[in-house]
């Protein structure tokens, strides 16, 4: 009785921990967002130079922009999803507008400041027409890459063909294709004609094999299920594969590994399984994701996953975060596909992911191993893609023995 009582107790410790680390994150997270609308509107708006009312109309907006970013968390899970949209969009255009806009405004700063041009505190910030023409430029550049982001995204995914040739890849498989697709992220923006669309240009270029490696929703089964219902008609001679991300994770992993498993999906939880068969076969193996329960630590298990595979036969490893490539390269992993970083997905954001993540986009070789990162096939947060498009990957083997 008093180990149940204590087991209990501890529960609820727990439970608190998680919820005050919750809260303080959420804290932080604000912080940081009325953070950088003010800093935004005392370079941009609040600056000598700027009239009125033109001053008080665009700070009006800035801060009606800012709401709806806040608001929109609590939009996505009290509204229909239809309403929820409705919020979604603007919140998630000025989010991309905003990190631009700051990484502009910031870098106008640097320049002035490296110029001599900076002010003391408490000392007017720019001749009038210097302070016009600077929130002139940092808006009309911010807007233009914007657009141009928007249109990025939008369009939606190219195809990007890619052949590898592997030493240990069998002839009899050589031309072998996995078509994969990553970070699609159905949700409060992407939605089920993106689902069909997505469905129909993937079955188009007939793939052997299907990899989704990851990210497939942002939201609860119940609230996407009729969303996500398309990819039940995705094709491929040897399936559709999927393993989780963190995205998965925090929409309800369990919920989703069920559901995807209905639409037909063969979902690789720490696990292998053999394509074809003998000399004309090769294994795959998935992981759940190296980041995704970030309460109750990594669910990811390659070592299980490669637990009495056979060396000598070749081994494609689907693991959504790159990360796992440190380890796989060490195991024997031919080759491991994965997403999550997007390309970095606005520009200069990649850079930022970097420093999370040493391998941001395309193909790496590491102990002989090799690792593709897809740029993603759709996006999350802002709907924009600058100098990172998001693409459907066609990966063609080639065996060795086919060289010449």
């Amino acid at each position: 009785m008093d180990g149940a009582r204590a087991g209990i107790r501890a529960g609820r410790r727990a439970r608190a921990g998680r919820a005050a680390l919750a809260a303080g994150a959420l804290i932080l997270v604000l912080g940081l967002v009325a953070l950088a609308h003010r800093y935004l509107l005392e370079r941009l708006v609040f600056e000598p130079g700027v009239p009125e009312p033109a001053r008080t109309a665009l700070a009006a907006l800035v801060a009606a922009l800012g709401a709806a970013m806040v608001l929109q968390p609590a939009a996505e899970r009290l509204l229909p999803l239809r309403a929820a949209r409705l919020v979604a969009w603007p919140a998630y255009v000025w989010m991309g507008a905003l990190f631009l806009g700051l990484c502009l405004t910031l870098a106008s700063d640097a320049a002035l400041w490296l110029m001599g041009a900076a002010f003391a505190p408490g000392e007017p910030a720019d001749p009038r027409g210097a302070a016009q023409l600077r929130a002139f430029a940092v808006a009309g550049a911010g807007g233009l890459a914007t657009l141009v982001g928007l249109r990025g995204a939008l369009r939606g995914p190219g195809v990007r063909r890619l052949e590898l040739r592997l030493a240990r890849w069998p002839a009899a498989l050589d031309g072998f294709r996995i078509v994969q697709i990553s970070d699609i992220h159905v949700g409060p923006l992407l939605g089920r004609r993106f689902a069909e669309e997505l469905t129909a240009r993937v079955n188009a270029l007939a793939p052997d094999l299907v990899a989704v490696t990851g990210d497939l929703v942002d939201g609860s089964v119940a609230r996407l299920r009729e969303e996500v219902a398309p990819f039940a008609g995705l094709r491929a001679r040897h399936g559709v594969f999927f393993v989780t991300g963190n995205h998965d994770w925090y929409s309800g992993a369990e919920a989703w590994v069920a559901a995807v498993r209905e639409l037909g999906f063969r979902v690789l939880r720490n696990e292998r399984v053999a394509i074809g068969a003998g000399a004309a076969g090769f294994d795959l193996a998935g992981v759940d994701d190296y980041r995704g329960d970030w309460l109750h630590g990594s669910p990811s298990d390659l070592e299980r996953a490669l637990a009495g595979r056979d060396p000598e036969r070749p081994l494609v490893l689907l693991a959504h975060d790159p990360t796992s490539f440190g380890a796989a390269s060490r195991m024997g992993v031919d080759l491991q596909l994965s997403g999550h970083t997007h390309g970095g997905q606005i520009w200069p954001f990649r850079w930022l992911v970097r420093v999370a993540v040493p391998w941001v986009e395309g193909l790496h070789e590491r102990h002989g191993s090799r690792l593709y990162v897809s740029r993603g096939t759709g996006f999350w947060g802002p709907p924009l893609r600058l100098l990172a498009p998001a693409e459907i990957t066609e990966i063609v083997f080639r065996s060795e023995e086919g060289a010449g």
